[in-house]
């Protein structure tokens, strides 16, 4: 997957409010599906396709011991959209001080 698609699954996947929700979970311990279904009022066959999709993503890694499946945080992916947030962040933040320079030139050359 490229960097770009990686980001872009990423923010797919915590598009959904249960899918954050699920993502906070996960990032204080690893849990069953049963556990991360207690909180919600949403049946584990429809938390089954959340957790699909946050797998998809590679936000979220699975294991089964007999029964039981478990999931993990992967919190690498994470940082390629925390990455990515920076440099929006660094680009808008140097757009709005030209501008802030800008507006207070114009407001200089009126006077």
């Amino acid at each position: 997957m490229s960097p770009a698609t990686s980001v872009d699954a990423t923010f797919r996947a915590l598009g959904d409010p249960t899918r954050r929700r699920v993502i906070e979970q996960l990032s204080l311990k690893p849990a069953s599906m049963t556990e991360l279904a207690r909180p919600f009022s949403i049946n584990l066959p429809t938390l089954s396709k959340h957790l699909g999709i946050l797998e998809r993503s590679g936000l979220v890694r699975s294991s089964k011991v007999g029964r039981v499946r478990t999931y993990r945080l992967v919190p690498g992916k994470l940082e390629s959209a925390e990455n990515w947030l920076c440099k929006q962040r660094t680009l808008w933040e140097r757009r709005l001080d030209q501008l802030d320079e800008y507006l207070a030139t114009m407001k200089e050359n009126e006077t």
